[in-house]
This record gives structure tokens, C-alpha cells and sequence, in this order.
């Protein structure tokens, strides 16, 4: 990183907001809290204005007037059709994503169609920074699959990063799969899709991407990497709101060869036939299951068309400038102070946030959210063991909140507010 900023002083910090082009888009979303910095949308994405009348129409009009006619008006098709939005934000074809489920039964699905396809091969390669839950998934698998594959972590030397060498010492010949968060949740560290995955078929491996720690905030293509599966959340950075549906990518070429694990009568080829014998549809819907949850999956949408109406490099660009900035402070107050960065300082290989770490990360992260004083609260979130980690978004968060926010842990730290904070903590953090 490249220290280009002029000054820590806030005067420096909204002179950039000035300057943003992306500005206007913070409008779009719901900001009631003037007091509030929010700074985990990559747990829970702020709620776009227009949401609400999309929910308000689909709820009174669709389905208060129409009812199921609504069914063959708009919501027969909406999760192959809300799929193909998604597919521009992510650098895939029409017809090689759609929405469904959760990520983690996505995952089961495609580890599963993998593994089925790469019969005869044993190894499934992960890392150590893998959300545990789709670690938790690919060991089900393992044990319904008898027993018969074995799950090997890449490891890191800096808690940090995954060198590209970890991994390549790992994948051999009989790797049948690849499962890698493309963004680390902790270190927000972030792999190059084309190169590990160009690394994977040079040894005959397939790569399952788990974008939901990138999707809507970086630039990602899918295609032009050749990558063979994907799944995601929309509720980060794609503000689908909480629990949004997930989705699931599979390359054009590899539809027709997989096969999905849960037989359902949306991913039969004619689910009104009500045929006794399954046929699956010989296209991405054979990976649906049962009926889309619409007024959910409707959520969706407004995310996805301001996230291409700002335009995906612009937001990344924005990102880059707003994390590097989030360092620049980092390094000149809190570090002095005790705290040290967990994320990579390079942007190239860093998602959109960004890990302080600190002994009394938890506390730290509550007394932020408490506020020390009435005028202002920041909402972070904590991942063991001591890491406060700190998302922006080019479409809704500032400079001057980086800044404020910076401020308030450096006030908490010298005053030793955080010490006021009860020590149990809350389930969800």
C-alpha cells in the first residue's frame, strides 16, 4: 500500500468524500442513525431504499390481489431470472447461476455432483481459512461418501495469507476437488480465481469458489478464469437482506455432466406433470429443489440493479481507496497504541475489509457498538480470537466515517472504556 493520503485530520477525510463519485449512491440506502457508522456489511448488508416497495408489491399486489396466478405472471422463473442479474455482477454467462437454497446446501450440492464426477480420485484440498461451515459440509459429504476421500488444509505462515505454493504442494493427480473462500472471512485475504484454478486443472482438480465474502465488492470473471463452480450469499455486500437465498454457478460445459444430489420437482424438466419418475431439467434448474421462497428471493433484486447501476469496477475501485485509507490510519494511531493489522496491506490480494487485532478485540468491538459517548456508535463485528473487523462499501460508507470510526477505538483504547464491557459474551458476534 502506498501512503497517498495528506492527513489524518477529518477536514482531509471529507475533502475525498468531495471527490467520490460514487457519493450519490449512498441515497439508496436506509440510514436512519445519523449517530451510527456501520462498517459490517460484510455480515448484513445495508437496505436499499427501493426494496421496500419491491417487498410492498410482491406482498399487497402479487400475492394479496393476484395470488397464485402470480405463479405464472412473475414468480415461476424469478430465480433463473434474478440468476442472470447476478450473473453480470460476477463475470458469468445467462444461464450458469441461479438462486436457491443456502449457500451451504448449495455447497452440498456441487461438492457432492463433483466428487460423483471425479469418481476414483480421493483428495479434497481446502485451506485453513475456509468458512467452517463449508468445511463442516465437505466432511458430511466425506463420511456419506464412506469414508473414501480424504480433506487436506493449505496452512498459513502469517495467519495473514495462503501462499499460492501451499496450495500446489497440496493438489496432485488424485485431488478430485478444490474448495476455497475466495475471500478470506477473518484476514479478508484474497485468492486469484484464474491462477489457483488454471493451477487445479493442470492436475485434473476442479475449483468450487465460496464468493460470499466477494461478490458485489470485487471484480470477479468467473468465465474468463474458466472456473468450474461457484456458490454465494446476497446478504453482504449484495444487500439481500438477512437470510436472502443464495445462489449456485456451474460452467456452461459442465451442466449436462453433473448431477444434483437432492432430487426436487423445481429441478424436474416439468414440475407440473407431476411425473412419478424424476427427470432432471437439462439446464441450471436442475439444481433447484422445492418452491423459491418469492418474497425473499424478491429482495434481492434492488441490491443487484444498484450494484449494476454503480457498476462493479468502480465500487471495487472506491473499496480499495477506502481500505487503503482505513490502513494509512490504522498504522499511524492505533498501532502505537498496541493494535496490529490482520489483513493483507497489498489491495491486490485483500477483499473489503479490513482485521485489527487486539487482546481485547471483544471488548473493544462491544464498547464500539455501546458508543462512549451519545453522539456516536460504530458497528464492527468480532471473530475469534481477537479480530475487529471493519467492511466498507463503495456504495454506502465514507471517508469521514473511517475516520470517526478509527478515532472512537483510539478514545476507548486510551481511556480503557472497553474495561466497563461484561466479559461473557453474546452468541451471535
Amino acid at each position: 500500500m502506498k501512503n497517498t493520503f495528506e492527513s489524518i485530520d477529518i477536514f482531509a477525510a471529507k475533502r475525498m468524500d468531495g471527490k467520490d463519485k460514487l457519493k450519490s449512491f449512498r441515497n439508496e440506502f436506509i440510514n436512519n442513525d445519523p449517530t451510527t457508522i456501520y462498517l459490517d456489511g460484510n455480515s448484513l448488508g445495508r437496505l436499499p431504499n427501493r426494496t421496500i416497495p419491491f417487498l410492498d408489491n410482491v406482498i399487497n399486489k402479487e400475492w394479496g390481489d393476484d395470488l397464485i396466478g402470480s405463479w405464472n405472471k412473475s414468480w415461476y422463473d424469478k430465480p433463473y431470472r434474478v440468476g442472470n442479474k447476478l450473473t453480470k455482477i460476477i463475470g458469468a454467462k445467462d444461464g450458469e447461476v441461479i438462486i436457491a437454497d443456502s449457500t451451504s446446501i448449495n455447497l452440498f450440492k456441487l461438492v457432492y455432483a463433483a466428487l460423483r464426477l471425479q469418481s476414483g480420485k480421493s483428495k479434497i484440498i481446502s485451506d485453513s481459512f475456509n468458512f467452517p461451515s463449508d468445511l463442516y459440509v465437505i466432511q458430511g459429504i466425506i463420511k456419506d461418501f464412506g469414508n473414501k476421500h480424504k480433506l487436506e488444509l493449505a496452512q498459513s505462515e502469517d495467519e495473514i495469507t495462503i501462499s499460492d505454493d501451499a496450495l500446489n504442494k497440496l493438489i496432485d493427480e488424485d485431488t478430485a476437488l478444490v474448495v476455497l473462500s475466495h475471500t478470506a472471512f477473518k484476514s479478508g485475504f484474497t485468492y486469484d480465481i484464474k491462477k489457483i484454478t488454471e493451477m487445479a486443472h493442470s492436475k485434473g482438480a476442479l475449483v468450487l469458489w465460496d464468493l460470499s465474502h466477494s461478490a458485489g465488492a470485487m471484480d470477479i470473471n468467473l468465465n474468463d478464469a474458466n472456473a468450474d463452480l461457484a456458490v454465494g450469499c446476497t446478504y453482504k455486500y449484495l444487500n439481500g437482506g438477512p437470510g436472502a437465498p443464495a445462489y449456485l454457478y456451474v460452467r456452461e460445459d459442465l451442466i449436462e455432466k453433473l448431477e444434483s444430489p437432492i432430487w426436487g420437482w423445481f429441478g424436474d424438466q416439468d414440475p407440473f406433470a407431476f411425473n412419478s419418475e424424476y427427470r432432471p431439467a437439462e439446464s441450471i434448474k436442475k439444481f433447484l429443489v422445492g418452491t423459491p421462497p418469492i418474497i425473499s428471493l424478491t429482495a434481492i433484486e434492488p441490491g443487484l440493479d444498484i450494484v449494476l447501476k454503480a457498476g462493479i469496477s468502480k465500487i471495487r475501485e472506491k473499496n480499495i481507496l477506502l481500505t487503503d485509507y482505513m490502513i494509512y490510519l490504522i498504522n499511524t494511531i492505533l498501532v502505537p497504541l498496541g493494535f496490529s493489522i490482520g489483513s493483507p496491506l497489498d489491495s491486490s490480494i485483500r477483499g473489503s475489509h479490513v482485521s485489527i487485532v487486539h487482546p481485547e478485540a471483544y471488548r473493544i468491538s462491544k464498547a464500539l457498538i455501546k458508543g462512549i459517548r451519545s453522539d456516536l456508535k460504530v458497528i464492527p463485528d468480532f471473530r475469534k480470537p481477537n479480530n475487529i473487523r471493519l467492511s466498507v462499501s463503495g456504495l454506502y460508507t465514507t471517508f469521514e466515517e473511517i475516520n470517526r470510526a478509527i478515532m472512537l477505538i483510539k478514545d476507548i483504547s486510551d481511556t480503557r472504556f472497553y474495561e466497563t464491557i461484561a466479559i461473557p459474551r453474546e452468541i451471535v458476534t
